[in-house]
């Protein structure tokens, strides 16, 4: 019965999980909406399809879906500025202190994907249907 659901799930590396069934949107409102912030890594919906700031909408089930893949896009300065701020002092952590920064700090290793031709994240190895690597700086 709701009006507006927002989608925003997370799995780090991995395809984001289906919570919200085509069932689910017959029990909405007409006219209700869907923002899927998930969408870049699948959609949460069942229904969700990716869709682009210039044309940004559909209907399914009479409900409205907005599925923009990288939403951020439309303030690409203010979203830049959001990302470099987060991001800057991980880059300065490995540019002073390179693998052995990420043997130093957990936060940091976690954000690896692959090293020496190995996938050593666990929800990305799983993705890609392999073994994940531990990393050894």
């Amino acid at each position: 019965k709701a009006d507006l659901v927002v989608g925003a799930v997370l799995v780090s590396g991995a395809k984001a999980p289906r919570l919200i069934t085509r069932d689910m949107l017959r029990g909405m409102k007409r006219g209700a909406v869907i923002v899927d912030v998930a969408i870049d890594q699948g959609g949460c919906a069942e229904t969700s399809r990716p869709t682009t700031h210039d044309n940004p909408t559909y209907a399914e089930e009479g409900v409205v879906h907005y599925c923009v893949t990288n939403m951020p896009g439309a303030v690409a300065r203010t979203s830049t500025v959001g990302l470099t701020n987060v991001t800057l002092p991980y880059a300065l952590k490995l540019a002073a202190g390179g693998l052995h920064a990420l043997a130093d700090d957990p936060a940091l290793a976690a954000g690896l994907n692959g090293h020496r031709g190995n996938i050593v994240h666990p929800a990305v190895a799983e993705a890609m249907g392999v073994a994940a690597t531990p990393f050894s700086a």
